[in-house]
């Protein structure tokens, strides 16, 4: 009798000890326009996809869910995603943005993702901007959790400000990924 008690706590104690998978704290556009940009003290990451995008998903499944991607984007970052051919209606930095489609209608770009990429809207496609929302950065397609990190690192970090991207790569991994990830906690 004691022996089904103790079972099923064992099974609990196990599930709760299981590794989690790392989770980006994702933020709506609005929820970000609405941010105090005096008080900010991080930069805004806006992940720009859409439903049919493949290469999308899979930087969900893979790169989004890696601990180190996933730290630095919660820590240095206001992390949000955007539905590239969504409705919605918000203001940023004093510009209202509105997409509205009849039911039934072909789907179309919204208009704020025209105003931060252009003619080069792809997907995924991610935009970085400052503390008081001015753009500092596009990064666009697929990218790997390494890589990834290395980029966002490099403009949270302001080594950007220090080293080409090119001398970054050569010394990211002797020089600058153990101060980062002990920083981050790793």
């Amino acid at each position: 009798m004691a022996m089904k008690k103790i079972i099923p706590i064992l099974l609990l104690a196990a599930l709760f000890a299981a590794p989690t998978q790392a989770q980006v704290h994702w933020q709506t556009i609005d929820q970000a326009s609405q941010i105090d940009t005096k008080n900010n003290k991080k930069l805004f990451f806006i992940d720009f996809s859409t439903s049919w995008c493949g290469w999308c998903k899979k930087m969900d499944r893979d790169t989004f869910s890696d601990p180190v991607v996933t730290a630095i984007l919660n820590k240095y970052y206001i992390p949000v995603k955007f539905d590239a051919e969504g409705n919605s209606t918000f203001t940023w930095n004093g510009t209202k943005y509105s997409n509205t489609q009849a039911p039934g209608q072909k789907a179309q770009l919204h208009p704020f993702v025209r105003a931060i990429l252009g003619q080069k809207a792809g997907f995924p496609s991610f935009a970085i901007f400052n503390k008081g929302r001015g753009l500092t950065q596009i990064l666009q397609g697929y990218q790997g959790a390494y890589e990834f990190s290395m980029q966002l690192w490099y403009i949270c970090s302001g080594d950007n400000q220090r080293y080409t991207y090119d001398e970054y790569q050569q010394i990211f991994q002797s020089e600058i990924k153990p101060g980062m990830m002990k920083k981050l906690g790793f």
